[in-house]
């Protein structure tokens, strides 16, 4: 792990930082709506650890809170995870082979997937990937357990502004990358298929169609740069 954190420059290790303690914050929410809903606490700890992917996790508790089947709530997680199936073609090469594979599967999320990949050289990427994995994974399971235990108290966890940590850290790392035009048409035309599709789509698959946006990022290219 001491490795890990002496090839990252301080600016990577800086922002990594971030997202694990936002990742945090969103976990001390988590586990508070989840104990607040009725569930017990070993509900979400459980999940926490063994599934270990937010957005399935806030999608299954929700509807088993709400009185839905938790069979459903089950394939309508596994149906937000699909992602992951993309990130694992991604990143096969960055997790390393042998014993790495399960660990490194597991901890696999989008925020240590895009660190990853916006480094370079071999050795970059793994440092970025393996030290933000476990960075969120303990963040967000220390944030799980202290959210559950206050459950009780904190009930309405916008009264606190939980919810609003983590797109608030994420929305400050991305802002840089809309300086280039071409990313910028691409973020606003997923933010307008996402938007448009959330009436209509359970929650998290609105996120998965805005990566349609994508299809459009070379229109947004200057043309003599496309030309190139």
């Amino acid at each position: 792990m001491r490795s890990i954190w002496r090839t990252l420059d301080r600016g990577l290790a800086r922002d990594i930082g971030l997202v694990c303690l936002a990742d945090g914050v969103v976990g001390l929410s988590y586990g508070a709506i989840s104990v607040g809903g009725g569930l017990p606490l070993w509900v979400p700890v459980l999940l926490s650890l063994v599934v270990f992917a937010g957005a399935s996790q806030f999608l299954f508790v929700g509807i088993v809170a709400a009185g839905g089947s938790p069979i459903a709530a089950m394939i309508a997680g596994l149906l937000v995870n699909t992602r992951h199936v993309a990130f694992g073609l991604a990143v096969s090469d960055v997790i390393g082979s042998g014993w790495r594979r399960l660990p490194g599967s597991h901890l696999m999320t989008d925020e240590n997937v895009a660190f990853a990949m916006g480094q370079e050289d071999l050795r970059q990427k793994r440092a970025a990937y393996w030290a933000g994995g476990i960075g969120i994974f303990v963040c967000w399971n220390i944030g799980v357990v202290v959210g559950g235990a206050a459950g009780s108290v904190i009930t309405d966890t916008d009264v606190f502004g939980l919810d609003a940590a983590f797109p608030a850290v994420l929305l400050a790392l991305v802002l840089p990358a809309l300086r280039d035009r071409a990313t910028r048409t691409a973020a606003l035309i997923g933010v307008v298929f996402a938007l448009a599709a959330t009436p209509f789509l359970p929650a998290g698959l609105p996120v998965l169609l805005a990566l349609a946006g994508l299809l459009f990022y070379r229109a947004g290219k200057p043309a003599l740069e496309v030309s190139r």
